[in-house]
């Protein structure tokens, strides 16, 4: 890890929101925009830059996030270190764009690339799922034909049980041969989930994320998973990381849940030494977002980081979606 800084620095915040191409709907929400905190530290000849969007179901949005970082500003200023926000900030949107732009910022005062400076190797692009936010088994069985065929998909589904059938049905036989993932986004309850997972099975499904509530993870107890069960709301922070052995076989890690790069690469470290497989997502943010999860995405089996294709417009430069892939530029971030 890099050497953590000591000179005062100056934090400039902001807020910006970025609309959707068209709303986008999970289980229990539809969204029309993200909404992000950007947080910028310099100290007085490089600045480094970092954004949050937030966990909705946990009431982290941006009054919340701005309200946050805003209190901490001043220990910042005076000098306080990255290391210092695990203490300073919860995990969340907030840490999670103060995170980023110190390490940002230790990267350029280094002269050295953020994956170096994590001990990582050079960087290589990424298989990204592409998702489907839910809709009609019609409209998204044609938004599975319209996307990358070379990409892998997530499907998003409601908790409805026969629309979700007809949603996997219709995606399979559009896509027969397509890598398949869904994610119910707590969506379920045991009796239902038990009616589902036949389906999933027989449409050749590879994965099932999340498909109880937050809280509900001990009715997983004794289940037979026939396919991988992801965490991903049941998966916050370093913290929850053990309590998913048994229940769940990936852990899904976002920036914004967890508080940044820094607990990141520890939950992913932490998930291998469990036996978990790991995954990186989203929380819908841009390009500057989807580069410090790339970073982390180099030491994960699955990769979702597909947020800038919901935004009607990215940042310049911005990361790119071709054959499958997602490439980062280096100038975008780090």
């Amino acid at each position: 890890m890099a050497a953590q800084m000591t000179q005062e620095l100056t934090l400039d915040l902001r807020v910006e929101r970025f609309p959707y191409h068209q709303p986008f709907r999970i289980s229990g929400h539809v969204f029309t925009e993200t909404a992000l905190l950007v947080a910028e530290l310099s100290d007085g000849t490089h600045v480094g830059r970092g954004e949050g969007a937030g966990v909705y179901y946990l009431g982290d949005d941006i009054g919340h996030m701005l309200a946050e970082a805003t209190r901490v500003r001043n220990a910042i200023e005076r000098g306080a270190a990255r290391a210092d926000l695990q203490q300073l900030l919860p995990p969340g949107g907030a840490r999670n764009a103060l995170d980023c732009a110190y390490w940002d910022l230790e990267a350029k005062q280094a002269g050295r690339p953020v994956w170096e400076l994590a001990g990582l190797k050079p960087p290589r692009a990424l298989r990204s799922t592409l998702t489907l936010g839910a809709d009609s088994a019609g409209n998204m069985a044609k938004a599975a034909l319209a996307i990358d065929p070379e990409a892998p998909i997530k499907v998003k589904l409601t908790g409805d049980l026969s629309d979700d059938i007809a949603r996997v049905v219709a995606i399979r036989t559009a896509r027969p041969h397509a890598w398949i993932g869904v994610d119910a986004n707590q969506g379920y309850d045991i009796a239902t989930l038990a009616k589902l997972l036949p389906v999933l099975v027989d449409t050749k499904v590879a994965q099932l994320e999340q498909p109880l509530k937050r809280g509900r993870e001990a009715d997983l107890d004794g289940l037979k998973r026939p396919l991988p069960f992801v965490a991903d709301e049941s998966a916050v922070t370093l913290a929850d990381t053990a309590t998913l052995v048994g229940r769940f076989d990936v852990v899904n890690i976002k920036l914004d849940k967890c508080g940044g790069l820094t607990e990141g690469l520890a939950i992913a470290r932490q998930a291998r030494k469990l036996g978990l497989e790991v995954m990186v997502g989203n929380m819908m943010g841009t390009s500057l977002s989807m580069a410090p999860s790339f970073v982390l995405g180099q030491l994960c089996d699955i990769v979702d980081l597909d947020g800038p294709t919901f935004l009607a417009r990215d940042r310049v430069p911005a990361v790119e979606y071709r054959g499958g892939m997602i490439h980062c530029p280096a100038e975008i971030w780090g």
